[in-house]
This record gives structure tokens, C-alpha cells and sequence, in this order.
């Protein structure tokens, strides 16, 4: 069979730096071809070029067998190729049809047509959506769905998803898959990117590994099993993933949190962490883990319950403060609230404590770079130069970013809420290493994943919520994700929430 859109020999250099070396890709009529690939890889530059949004320097793009310019992302969707990015480019003031039909509104259409045309997309997806509701009032799930739909408006004969369900539930990350399967049946061809290697076999039926900008393989599922996938991946098997956990001694209580309860759902929650120790916090996403989190770190107000630190009252009325008396949040929402992305690396990564940078109450060049420096080598940043912006970075020496702001703040108490999403197979080996060593260093360290096997892997025991309280908990001879689904959904007899 001819494919539907085919990628020859593609090269694609920046600075002289080789992105892409003779790549070959392709998507046929009624098939999901997955691309994998640590963070730096290739693939967003090689759906760029598929997209029209860059040229390559070498090779061709081949549509329906023919050799096709293309000179822009306009014409690659006039061509039938749709690209639904990881950042949904939503108008979100603007109502659901207006976004489907946005930049080809028909002429001489009212809007009763439109909204029935909008509706009809969308139904064909299964969803029941208002045509005339404000995209910005929509879950992320259903905003995933309208831009689907808009690409279906544009009659895509080939989608690319790119990491499509790092911020939905589990639910709603089933129910994707399940849309795209409906789009396989219909002679869709679709690429998916993710690194949620179970998504990856749940769906593909083809998957090309990428590799330092060059095609490793292209392989089936059944041929070929996830440890062996990641071997091709990162070098290295899936069990060495979490690495091996040093020896660490469970010391003193440092966080004892009793009773708490927010203004929202969140009610009556309760546990403790001690030094040495990493505590997983697992559950549905919409439990109540991050309120959690936040209310600990005072960026969210506590209606009653008692948080003690060190066996003193805390009650931090900022993050300021709580960063101040030694407790840190790495924030779920990276991008919004871990970093600032047009701010230079050297900066984001001494703003949570600007007094190792200062001398005699003045900032100082020297110090920064060299306390930067260090940060870099101790956390393996890959990065250019220390005053480019985060943005110029891989989402997972992003997040390393995010983790070299609160090594030298001296906390003792460090919450990370999903450390690892949209973080490839890689730097997942590196970010758990420096949890171990966090804890190592007697920090108490609290992990909120949607991942069970990274809870499984990094925890010395997890806490599970579910509908804003805390269910239960489980130690590591009770690791297992039906008992963990069971608490978060059903709760326990007994929950041992104070140890």
C-alpha cells in the first residue's frame, strides 16, 4: 500500500547541531503509528517537518506517494495532515464551533448551521458537547475533543497526536484511545507520540524508535516486548528503571499533618513523613492530591486540622514562608508554575534562595554562575549555555531545572506532585536517582504520580486518596494497582493514616 504520508532520508540541522540525520517515516489508511523516544530525540522536529512548520535540510516529504513541497503548516492541513500539539491551540473566549471552523468560517453560513455541523463532529466522536459553550469552561478532556473535531472539519486524513493524555485522567486517557480507534476504523492514519509505553501497546499497531535524531527500528507490539523496547530507547532495561535505592536509615518525624480540611472537598486527611523516607500519595487524578500538597505548602487557605513541622505548629501563610521554614513544592503544572520559560536558566534555578548568589546584600555574577554550575553538573542539565531561556531546554532538563531550585534551599521536606510527566524513559532514571538521594541526605520526600509503577518502584509506602480523603495505605508487600484502584475508589476497612 502507498502511505498516506511518507518522510525520506529527512535531515535537519540547528547551528550546526544535527537534530535529524536520513529519517524515514511513514503513516498509511487505517493505522496508528507510535513514535518513541527519549526527550531531545527527534520527534517534534520530524512532525515539524511533517507539519510544514520546517523545511529539512535533507530528504523529502512524500503524500499519497507523490513528492510535496510544503510551504507551511496552512498547506499541510489543506493537504490533509493535522497536528494536535501537547499545547491545544484553543481560542479560549471563543465558543466550541468558533474554534472547529476557525480561520475557514464558510461563506453565507448562519450560525444555527454552524452550531449543527459543530454538533454533528462531535457527536461522531461520542460526546455530547454544546456547540455554543466557551472553550476556556471545558475540562482538558473535552477540550482534547473539540480539537479533534477541528481537524476532522478539516477533513485529516492524517492526525499526530502528541503526548495527548499527559494531563488527563485515566478515564478520560481511556476514552481517547478509544476515540482513536474509532478514527483507525474510519481510514484515519494516525501517529502517536506519548511516553506512556502502556498506551504505546495498548494502541500502536507499528512503533518506530528515534534515537539521537536517527531511526533505531521500527517494530510491532507483539514482536517485540516493553523491556526490550526500552533497551532500544535509552540503552538500559526496564529493570533498572528506579535504580537501586540506597541504604537509608527512616529517622525522625518531620511533617505530622492531622485531620486537615479545605475549603473544598478535601476533609479530615491525615498521616506523617520522617526523615530518610519517600511516601507515595497515589489515587484518581481529581482526588484531592494536589489541594493536598498545596494547602501544606500555603498557597492554598486550611479551613481546620493541624499541620506540625520539626513537632512545632505550621501554618504558612505563603509559599514564601513555607520555603522559608524548609518545606518545597515542585508544582504539578511545570511549564505554568515550576519555571518561567522566557526567564534564563541561570535565574530559574537560583530564584527559590537568592542568598548563596548574594555578597554583603548584593547580587553577585560570580557567585550565580558558579552555584549554577555545580547545580548543572550535580543534575546533569544538557543545556547550551546557563543564560539561555528554559523554553530552549527538553521537557526533562525542564524539570531538572525545577528540582536544581530547591537543592540548595536547604529544605527538609520536599513535595513533588507528578515529577515525571511528559518526562521521557531517561530522564525518569535520573529524576528517581535524585529522589533517592534526597532522601539519602535525610530529607522526607512526598510523591504525588498518577504512575502506580512509579509509586511501586520509588516508595517506602503510599498513601491513597480518593473523593478528598485519605483511604488508606498500602506497604510494599501490598503493592499492587488493583489494591491501590480499590482503595481510591471503594476505600478500606482499616486505614492506618498515622504511622
Amino acid at each position: 500500500m502507498t502511505p498516506l504520508v511518507a518522510l525520506r532520508g529527512i535531515g535537519k540541522s540547528f547551528a550546526g547541531i544535527h537534530a535529524l540525520s536520513g529519517v524515514d517515516f511513514d503513516v498509511h489508511a487505517g493505522e496508528v503509528h507510535a513514535m518513541v523516544g527519549e526527550n531531545g530525540a527527534g520527534k517534534s522536529t520530524l512532525m515539524r517537518v511533517m507539519g510544514g512548520e520546517l523545511r529539512p535540510d535533507a530528504g523529502h516529504v512524500e503524500i499519497n506517494g507523490e513528492t510535496a513541497r510544503l510551504s507551511g503548516p496552512t498547506d499541510a492541513i489543506r493537504r490533509g495532515i493535522s497536528i494536535i500539539h501537547q499545547e491545544m491551540a484553543l481560542a479560549p473566549h471563543l465558543s466550541v464551533a468558533e474554534n472547529i471552523f476557525l480561520g475557514e468560517l464558510p461563506a453565507r453560513i448562519g450560525w444555527t448551521q454552524l452550531n449543527a455541523r459543530a454538533r454533528e463532529l462531535i457527536q461522531r466522536l461520542g460526546f455530547d458537547i454544546s456547540p455554543r459553550a466557551t472553550v476556556s469552561d471545558l475540562s482538558v478532556a473535552h477540550q482534547q475533543v473539540v480539537e479533534i473535531a477541528k481537524a476532522l472539519s478539516r477533513k485529516a486524513r492524517v492526525i499526530v497526536f502528541d503526548e495527548p493524555t499527559a494531563v488527563l485522567s485515566m478515564g478520560d486517557a481511556k476514552r481517547l484511545l478509544n476515540i482513536i480507534r474509532g478514527l483507525r476504523n474510519e481510514g484515519v492514519g494516525i501517529v502517536y507520540i506519548s511516553h506512556r509505553l502502556d498506551e504505546i501497546y495498548a494502541i500502536a499497531d507499528r512503533i518506530s524508535v528515534l534515537k539521537d535524531g536517527r531511526n533505531v527500528d521500527t517494530v510491532t507490539p507483539d514482536a517485540v516486548p516493553v523491556d526490550q523496547l526500552i533497551r532500544m530507547m535509552v540503552g538500559r532495561p526496564l529493570s533498572q528503571l528506579f535504580g537501586t535505592k540506597p541504604e537509608t536509615v527512616i529517622g525522625e518525624e518531620l511533617l505530622r499533618v492531622e485531620h486537615l480540611t479545605l475549603p473544598n472537598f478535601v476533609r479530615d486527611v491525615s498521616f506523617s513523613l520522617r526523615r530518610g523516607e519517600v511516601v507515595g500519595l497515589g489515587g484518581l487524578v481529581g482526588s484531592g492530591r494536589t489541594e493536598v500538597a498545596r494547602a501544606i505548602f500555603g498557597a492554598d487557605p486550611i479551613a481546620a486540622g493541624r499541620i506540625t513541622y520539626k513537632g512545632e505548629a505550621f501554618r504558612p501563610r505563603s509559599p514564601k514562608q513555607a520555603v522559608r521554614q524548609g518545606v518545597a513544592l515542585v508544582p504539578e503544572d511545570r511549564k505554568g508554575q515550576g519555571v518561567v520559560l522566557d526567564m534564563a536558566i541561570r535565574k530559574n534555578a537560583t530564584m527559590a534562595n537568592t542568598a548563596p548568589v548574594t555578597r554583603l546584600g548584593f547580587f553577585s555574577g560570580a557567585k550565580e554562575r558558579g552555584v549554577v554550575r555545580g547545580l548543572i553538573e550535580d543534575l546533569r542539565i544538557k543545556l547550551g549555555d546557563m543564560g539561555d531561556p528554559v523554553s530552549s531546554l527538553s521537557g526533562g532538563n525542564q524539570q531538572k531545572v525545577v528540582l536544581a531550585k530547591w537543592f540548595h534551599t536547604g529544605s527538609d521536606v520536599v513535595i513533588l506532585d507528578e515529577p515525571t510527566r511528559g518526562v521521557d524513559v531517561g530522564a525518569k532514571t535520573e529524576i528517581y536517582s535524585l529522589i533517592h538521594r534526597m532522601a539519602a541526605e535525610g530529607k522526607a520526600v512526598l510523591v504525588i504520580s498518577s504512575e502506580h509503577a512509579e509509586l511501586f518502584g520509588l516508595c517506602d509506602r503510599v498513601l491513597v486518596m480518593g473523593e478528598g480523603r485519605l483511604r488508606g495505605e498500602l506497604a510494599p508487600e501490598d503493592y499492587t494497582e488493583e489494591k491501590l484502584l480499590t482503595l481510591s475508589i471503594k476505600g478500606g476497612a482499616e486505614e492506618r493514616v498515622l504511622a
